[in-house]
């Protein structure tokens, strides 16, 4: 057995800045070489940052791409780092000559190998998803070749992401190529309970391969979506060695014990990979004799995170990147008392710190005492920056000129109010988080330019009974580790807000169930039609109550043009409004319930 030890690179890269994430590179890379390291890992794409979208399609970036992989292999050279290998993802261009149906200038979801100053050998991702929020048969060509390379008498091979998630392909000939180690460098967004699927299939694909397998996932938030992090290092028999924290970035060292390699020759060969392709594999050596014997360090394993906890975090992750990484210094939204405000304004206070949060309290002829005492004790408790502008006389002033009644009238309210936080960030640059949850957005209980005005939508994928859920779990925080994570001593949301009956207070003595069933009622039919894609009769035949079936399928399918109009917000479901579930918004298809 030969000893190696690996640096997985869970870290967070900008998509587009080529030069920041290069820089994160070789800043990493010294980390790794300063903790003994003997190959580094970093995730894939992490050089052009992921998912880019249609910026693949564009030439001049495809080139800076692979620009960008030269240039930070001589640099590692140049910066006395060339002896440590890099494996690192980036965009590379196969040699195919164009054809219909391809993607322009036939883009590559590549890897490298970095080591003394240049690009040892690359390979692209075999599998390309096109499902979910994956589009890469749009983006990218198909990949055949899996290099095998020898570092201190070991054979590592690599595989990128989907390559795993996926029958056949590169995985299924690890084996016969004889590797010790397999490392799969990913950007696998998050989703609740995703991390015991993961490890689950990534202990699978270990024994399939029958070597050692080295997981490493990205982080952060990128848009719509949050990459948890959570990379393993598991056996050849699919026991847990090594697990990173999730949600955060981390170099995972992890110290190995290895079958030296059984194979002297190097060069090329072809192998049949179980799903109609062929790949390539390629041998090549680095270094032969293994390192001399040194004393392993305890491979670290993080503490797992309840479901509530792992939502949290991820919501918080989402809106910290997205004003960090668009240039926001502050954000603003509209506190009503009411329980979606006070969390969406809790999570922006954990997120970038409480003075960089502002609140603004725009009490109608219909809002109640309680709920602006609500709002102002959120914001004792938390120290946000909070200022109160009453909308009764704007609205009145808008009903001298336009005579309006009704939900017209409720709607009008909602739009004043959109308009002073948009007035507000035009004038001085905060980000407007809207605080509508998953179920409005179902329903269509929003209103379009109102309290749907805005730039970013933190619990746009969060169901009303989880937001309770999330609001009752972040207070709960206060006195354990929660309170040193996010530095509050009281706990940050007023029982009063989590408590009372939800109310959009635009007409004397308004109740969500008013127009609306019971949350726990509504949640549960909505979990089935919009995530798992029932159908009328299989939702009635799942226990929903017919009459609720047929009213609830039809508010949320003509909705579906006001959530097209909404702003982004972050993915924590298998089946987000954005990029997972796309309808038309011109659509005369109706379930029907006989």
């Amino acid at each position: 057995m030969a000893q190696l030890r690996i640096a997985l690179a869970q870290s967070n890269p900008v998509v587009g800045d080529l030069a920041a994430n290069a820089d994160k590179l070789v800043e990493w890379t010294r980390r790794a070489a300063d903790r003994g390291a003997h190959l580094v890992v970093f995730t894939e794409m992490f050089l052009t940052g992921y998912p880019v979208e249609d910026l693949v399609l564009r030439n001049s970036f495809v080139e800076a791409s692979i620009a960008a992989v030269e240039g930070v292999a001589r640099r590692l050279a140049d910066e006395g780092l060339g002896e440590l290998p890099v494996v690192v993802g980036y965009v590379d261009r196969a040699n195919l000559a164009s054809r219909v149906g391809q993607p322009k200038g036939a883009p590559l979801d590549a890897a490298a190998l970095l080591h003394r100053g240049r690009v040892v050998t690359k390979t692209a991702k075999h599998h390309l998803p096109n499902y979910g929020v994956f589009d890469e048969y749009r983006y990218f060509v198909r990949g055949d070749r899996m290099p095998v390379f020898r570092l201190h008498g070991v054979d590592v091979a690599i595989a990128v992401c989907e390559d795993l998630w996926q029958e056949g392909g590169p995985v299924s000939v690890v084996a016969e190529a004889g590797a010790g180690l397999l490392v799969v460098p990913n950007a696998s967004p998050y989703e609740k309970e995703k991390d015991d699927v993961r490890l689950a299939l990534v202990a699978r694909r270990a024994r399939e391969a029958g070597c050692v397998l080295a997981y490493v996932n990205q982080v952060g938030g990128q848009d719509e979506l949050v990459f948890d992090g959570d990379s393993v290092v598991v056996s050849a028999s699919g026991e847990l060695i090594a697990r990173a924290a999730r949600f955060t970035e981390e170099l995972l060292i992890t110290d190995l014990e290895l079958p030296e390699a059984r194979f002297g020759g190097l060069g090329t060969f072809q192998v049949d990979a179980g799903d109609g392709t062929v790949i390539t594999v390629e041998r090549l050596e680095l270094s032969a004799s293994p390192v001399e014997p040194y004393e392993p360090e305890t491979p670290s394993v993080a503490e797992h995170l309840d479901d509530v906890a792992e939502i949290y975090s991820a919501l918080v992750l989402a809106v910290r990147d997205y004003v960090a990484k668009n240039g926001f210094e502050s954000v603003i939204l509209g506190l009503s008392g009411g329980i979606d405000s006070a969390l969406t304004a809790t999570i922006a206070s954990d997120a970038i710190g409480p003075d960089r949060v502002h609140v603004v309290m725009m009490p109608s002829r219909y809002s109640s005492e309680h709920s602006l005492g609500d709002a102002q004790e959120l914001v004792n408790r938390q120290g946000i920056n909070a200022r109160i502008a009453p909308i009764a006389d704007i609205v009145t002033g808008f009903e001298k000129e336009i005579e309006l009644s009704g939900i017209a009238s409720e709607n009008l309210q909602a739009r004043v109010r959109g308009m002073i936080l948009m007035g507000l960030s035009n004038q001085h640059g905060h980000l407007v988080l809207t605080t509508g949850n998953k179920s409005e957005l179902a329903t269509g209980y929003s209103t379009l330019y109102g309290d749907s005005a805005g730039g970013f939508a933190p619990i746009k994928d969060v169901l009303k009974t989880l937001v309770w859920d999330l609001s009752r779990w972040r207070n709960a925080q206060v006195g354990t580790a929660g309170e040193f994570l996010y530095g509050f001593a009281v706990p940050p949301i007023p029982e009063e807000s989590i408590e009372k009956e939800p109310s959009a207070e635009l007409r004397p003595d308004q109740r969500d169930t008013d127009s609306l069933p019971e949350y726990e009622i509504l949640d549960r039919l909505l979990y089935d039609y919009v995530e798992k894609d029932m159908g009328s009769a299989e939702l009635i035949a799942a226990g929903h109550d017919p009459a609720l079936v047929a009213r609830i399928i039809r508010l949320v399918d003509l909705a579906e043009y006001k959530r097209r109009q909404y702003p982004p917000g972050p993915k924590i479901t298998p089946k987000n409004f954005g990029r997972d579930r796309r309808l038309p918004i011109t659509n005369r298809w109706r379930e029907t319930t006989t």
